[in-house]
C-alpha cells in the first residue's frame, strides 16, 4: 500500500485560456501559487436531481449533471508572490484561468507525479486576518470548468 502526505503538492495558475484539452492545458506557461497552504475537495460529481411521485412511497433520485466543483486555495497571504498577484488579478476579471495541480504522490524518484489541469473563473481572494499569533491567508476559490486527471505513471 503506497499512501502518503500532500506535502510537497503545489498549485500553479496559467492565462487565460478557452483550452478543453491535456496537451492544450499542459502547453500554457504556468507561475507557482506560493505558500499554499491547502488544497480543499474537488472532483467530478454527479448532480442529485430528484423527483417525489404523489403516488409512490418514496423520492426518486436520478444522476444529472457532472459539476467538477469549487476549487478551494488557502494560501499565506504575500503581496509579492508572483503566482498570488497573478491569482488576485484573475479574481478582477470574469475570465477563465488555467489552473495546474501537481501532486508530491510519486512511489519512488523515478516515478510521475499525478497531474491536474484545469479551467475556471477565480471568484474571489477573501481574506482570513485572525487573531494576534495566526498567518494572515486568503482563500481563493476556482469553478472548475474543465478538469483533467493526468494520473501519475511508475517508470522503471
Amino acid at each position: 500500500m503506497a499512501i502518503g502526505t500532500s506535502e510537497g503538492s503545489t498549485v500553479f495558475i496559467g492565462p487565460v485560456t478557452t483550452a478543453t484539452s491535456q496537451s492544450a492545458l499542459a502547453a500554457l506557461t504556468y507561475v507557482e501559487i506560493g505558500s499554499v497552504e491547502s488544497i480543499g475537495e474537488f472532483g467530478p460529481q454527479g448532480q442529485d436531481v430528484s423527483f417525489t411521485p404523489l403516488k409512490g412511497p418514496s423520492v426518486q433520485h436520478l444522476k444529472g449533471a457532472i459539476d467538477n466543483g469549487m476549487l478551494p486555495i488557502v494560501y499565506a497571504a504575500d503581496p509579492l508572490d508572483p503566482g498570488q498577484i497573478a491569482l488576485s488579478a484573475a479574481a478582477a476579471t470574469k475570465f477563465e484561468y488555467a489552473i495546474k495541480i501537481e501532486l508530491n504522490d510519486e512511489a519512488d524518484g523515478n516515478d510521475t507525479p499525478t497531474i491536474f489541469y484545469a479551467r475556471g473563473p477565480v471568484f474571489g481572494k477573501r481574506i482570513n486576518v485572525g487573531g494576534a499569533n495566526d498567518v494572515r491567508k486568503r482563500t481563493s476559490n476556482v469553478g472548475l470548468n474543465v478538469l483533467v486527471e493526468v494520473a501519475g505513471a511508475a517508470v522503471t
